[in-house]
């Protein structure tokens, strides 16, 4: 553990599991958020392991929040986060998020580009500290990899969209990415997000609606493609965010390059 430095909140630790032990706690959390609390639709095999799971899982790095106070090993997990590089997929290996989005205009992007998903946190620990860990984790990581654009699937929670109407507009008239760079919804997934017209929006509103890992994504520089996508197993109605890392504030930027600098090669 620790390849990202020693970066700590109070009792909690941010690391890269470095065992199957760890990454299988992770999936155990994901069950828990995703199937107990948030309603998805497990698969029997799921159910049966009481763990979320898919291909990705294997190939990528899994960072950790740990509470140490839970005990010295796997039961230390609290939050997680899935990322995958570029360069862990095998030739010709596509993201998860290509199962919802075009996303040509990332993969034709010069420089390294890296999934994020599968981001949870135990009820327990959801609150300010724990999410700036996990920023800080990521600038770290971006850092050491030289990463020059993350993105994935964030999402709301629900499927049906015009519940949601007020943020995926506010997100389509003042975040939606540029168009050499806009992943758009598949076809036969597509789900339109301009459902206000400017005129009728409330930013405060719509921020206010907004999840918190979303609007960690809007303080990083973030932006949108076009079209959400409703996820039915997921209970969830998914929009595709992109984050350009030279977008980050300053304050990230001067702090963790010195810190990425500091951990020598990766």
């Amino acid at each position: 553990m620790g390849v990202l430095g020693d970066l700590r909140a109070g009792g909690l630790e941010l690391t890269l599991a470095e065992s199957d032990d760890y990454v299988q706690a992770a999936l155990s959390l994901r069950y828990k958020v995703f199937y107990e609390e948030m309603g998805a639709k497990p698969t029997p095999e799921m159910a049966e392991r009481r763990q979320d799971f898919d291909a990705y899982d294997a190939i990528a790095d899994h960072l950790l929040v740990l509470d140490h106070e839970r005990g010295a090993g796997p039961e230390s997990v609290v939050g997680c986060y899935r990322l995958v590089r570029d360069d862990h997929l095998e030739p010709g290996g596509v993201f998860y998020t290509a199962s919802e989005y075009d996303i040509s205009p990332i993969i034709n992007l010069e420089g390294k580009v890296m999934e994020l998903g599968r981001s949870c946190v135990d009820e327990s620990y959801r609150n300010r500290s724990t999410m700036q860990l996990l920023w800080r984790g990521i600038a770290a990581y971006i850092f050491r990899h030289d990463v020059a654009l993350m993105f994935g699937c964030a999402s709301l929670h629900g499927t049906d969209p015009s519940a949601m109407a007020t943020e995926l507009s506010y997100l389509y008239h003042h975040h939606l990415a540029p168009v050499d760079l806009r992943p758009r919804a598949l076809p036969d997934r597509y789900t339109s997000m301009d459902l206000l017209p400017p005129d009728q929006l409330d930013a405060r509103l719509a921020m206010n609606a907004l999840p918190p890992l979303v609007k960690g994504y809007l303080r990083l520089g973030g932006f949108f493609g076009d079209g959400a996508v409703v996820d039915e197993q997921f209970n969830t109605t998914d929009i595709c965010v992109m984050v350009k890392t030279d977008l980050i504030s300053e304050k990230y930027h001067k702090h963790y390059d010195r810190t990425a600098r500091d951990l020598g090669p990766a």
